[in-house]
């Protein structure tokens, strides 16, 4: 296998006296998509957060294209190329389309103090941007964002991920709180950047999502990778196990019902 792009060697991060993140060691590759499975508590929001740039690990290292980096803050996490799409999109629900898609970074027209927003250039960009990933009921760049559907709204935040340059993508919980057809039209843009070379991390606990798009799985479990695996090595079954802490379905069933008696 080709050299990864992100790599996470013996990562440890603390605050104070508490651990919550040990020994995280994890490969990111182009083209890949790695799906870091694991419930409430199990320290993905940490782990996003150390990648973003938002956290400093307390040990190990962050290599990007084989070098170490340490990021000084999301701003730079961002222009070595990754980009992080929160749950909800990262979109403003107030802006346009054109707008949101190039708000910090606003194309314009003019010269010197009468330079102005070139709105039908960003209208134009954007609207191209989401079609080319298939989203075709999107059509004018001066619609509002609040207008889209959930599943549109992380369809816009990642394409303007990809039209600026990500080298890693870091999706947080994408489809949770989605509809089915919301879902899965989110599944597909994650295969279409999947194929456009991006190495895509896929944070959630919804194992059926994870199926459908990984191709390498991490289960975290209290801060610590439990299991790592690549698609088609375990079942369905055996991944929600995992992530119930190594407990089966019947183990948990027999503690309720001991609780009930």
């Amino acid at each position: 296998m080709s050299r990864p792009i992100l790599k996470l060697t013996n990562v440890n991060k603390s605050f104070g006296p508490i651990d919550v993140l040990h020994d995280i060691c994890l490969e990111v590759h182009a083209g890949k998509v790695l799906c870091l499975l694991g419930d409430n508590g199990a320290g993905k929001s940490t782990l996003i957060k150390t990648l973003a740039g938002v956290h400093k690990p307390t040990s190990g290292t962050i290599e990007m294209d084989g070098q170490p980096v340490e990021f000084t803050g999301p701003r730079d996490a961002a222009s070595r190329g990754i980009a992080t799409v929160h749950q909800f999109g990262g979109t403003f629900p107030l802006m346009t389309i054109g707008r949101s898609f190039f708000v910090g970074v606003e194309p314009t027209i003019g010269w010197g103090p009468f330079k102005i927003y070139d709105r039908k250039r960003a209208n134009a960009v954007a609207v191209k941007a989401v079609r080319d990933f298939g989203i075709t009921r999107i059509d004018d760049g001066d619609r509002l964002v609040g207008g889209l559907s959930g599943g549109e709204r992380q369809s816009l935040a990642i394409a303007r991920a990809v039209h600026f340059g990500a080298k890693v993508l870091i999706l947080d919980e994408p489809t949770a709180a989605l509809g089915v057809k919301q879902a899965t039209h989110v599944l597909r843009i994650v295969n279409e950047a999947k194929k456009r070379g991006l190495a895509v991390v896929f944070i959630t606990h919804q194992v059926m999502h994870a199926m459908a798009v990984g191709d390498q799985f991490a289960v975290l479990i209290r801060g610590a990778v439990a299991a790592d695996f690549a698609k088609g090595e375990r079942t369905r079954e055996e991944i929600t196990d995992l992530m119930a802490g190594g407990e089966t379905m019947a183990d948990l069933e027999a503690q309720i019902d001991a609780a009930a008696v």
